[in-house]
């Protein structure tokens, strides 16, 4: 063979060897975006009632000040219209801003960091598709030292480990999807879980219960403790997701009525079925927090 049948044959090679890993790879779905963004919550934090739809959050006040989720359409001004695909997935699994800044973790990275690459993708095809808007993002109202950006280095040295979820090899498929999507889609922890004075979620104490950042309300235990879920079948939590109901009778309110109305309830029935599997197989964890429950 000559040395340019030889080239050639290298150059063709390497198209095959392109072409069918990008064959492998599904394209990016808008459609299949919807369901991640109604999964993740987006539209509650990200919408500010009788507002335009995700130009902005209402104020979430905590122990460290006030918070205000920004505008996430694509308006190239305001929004994230000139954001590259690398800079949106970084912000959701680094916690890191276009910029170079280091993102607060009130925006839940800590869980989208386990989102799949393909999840992210199809997200940010979706995003691509809502109508901009032009009204500015509202900085945040934090205390003194929780203003300066800087701070949050050592915090995630501490308390952030990046990475996509890894599936248990000794736990089966249904198991492995309610994992994944109640700690990185649906982000359960971030509520559920008792935080220390950091704000950093307590691993050792995971889905335990918590008290909300303002007010008397609880985030319920979603363990199987007595304290908890224990008492609750599977079906009866696949039923609360879908409809709100509670099994003693009675519906959730607050922030967890708004979590079903806008997340869970879209689901399919499939993956409400495979987040109760995965809380019902949790190890039993009493609640430490005793005010109303929610």
């Amino acid at each position: 063979m000559t040395t340019t049948g030889r080239l050639l044959s290298v150059v063709c090679a390497v198209a095959a060897f392109t072409a069918t890993a990008h064959a492998q790879q599904p394209p990016l779905s808008a459609e299949r975006g919807k369901y991640i963004f109604d999964a993740a919550g987006c539209y509650a934090c990200h919408t500010e009632p009788g507002g335009p739809a995700l130009a902005g959050g209402p104020a979430l006040k905590t122990p460290f000040g006030t918070f205000y989720a920004p505008n996430i359409t694509p308006d190239p001004e305001h929004g994230i219209g000139r954001w590259s695909d690398a800079e949106f997935a970084r912000a959701l699994r680094e916690g890191v801003s276009p910029s170079g800044q280091h993102l607060y973790p009130v925006f839940p990275y800590t869980a989208y960091t386990k989102m799949s690459a393909q999840d992210v993708a199809d997200l940010r095809a979706y995003l691509k598709t809502v109508p901009p808007s032009n009204k500015p993002s509202r900085p945040h109202e934090l205390r003194f030292p929780f203003s300066i950006r800087a701070t949050l280095a050592p915090w995630k040295w501490l308390y952030f480990t990046a990475g996509e979820y890894k599936q248990v090899p000794d736990k089966d498929m249904t198991w492995n999807r309610g994992a994944y999507i109640v700690e990185a889609l649906t982000h359960c922890g971030e509520c559920h879980t008792p935080r220390n004075a950091f704000g950093a979620v307590e691993r050792d104490h995971w889905l335990s219960g918590a008290r909300m950042p303002v007010g008397d309300l609880v985030a319920g235990n979603l363990t199987p403790d007595k304290s908890g879920l224990a008492d609750w079948s599977a079906a009866d939590i696949a039923d609360l997701l879908a409809t709100g109901d509670l099994p003693q009778g009675g519906t959730v309110g607050g922030e967890m009525g708004e979590v079903v109305r806008n997340s869970t309830s879209r689901l399919t029935p499939q993956d409400r079925e495979a987040i109760a599997a995965y809380l019902k197989a949790l190890p039993a964890q009493p609640t430490t927090v005793t005010k109303k429950a929610q």
